[in-house]
């Protein structure tokens, strides 16, 4: 097994692990049960991580949690004028869905 990153809460390594494993890369989650004892020991060694099964599949996996990590942003204009920003892909103004 190798260890591939560390995530900032428990939510982020389950939404990473499962992204590998819908491409084929066998990924689990460890410390996901040392968030209580942080204080007792470092809260950067309490972090969860993500890990993978197969050493050759680092290079995939490396790519993938650059993707997710790297989601692009969009800036597009609404046909009612709001200016939405971010990964939104519906106007908070109208409901109005992002042109495509």
């Amino acid at each position: 097994m190798l260890r591939l990153t560390q995530a900032p809460n428990l939510a982020i390594a389950t939404l990473w692990a499962d992204a590998m494993a819908v491409e084929g890369i066998a990924a689990s989650v460890q410390r996901q049960y040392l968030v209580g004892v942080a204080g007792e020991l470092p809260p950067d060694q309490c972090l969860p991580e993500v890990w993978i099964q197969h050493p050759a599949q680092e290079a995939q996996a490396r790519t993938l949690l650059h993707h997710l990590q790297n989601v692009p942003q969009r800036r597009w204009q609404c046909a009612c004028g709001e200016l939405v920003e971010g990964g939104f892909e519906q106007c908070w103004s109208c409901g109005v869905w992002m042109p495509r």
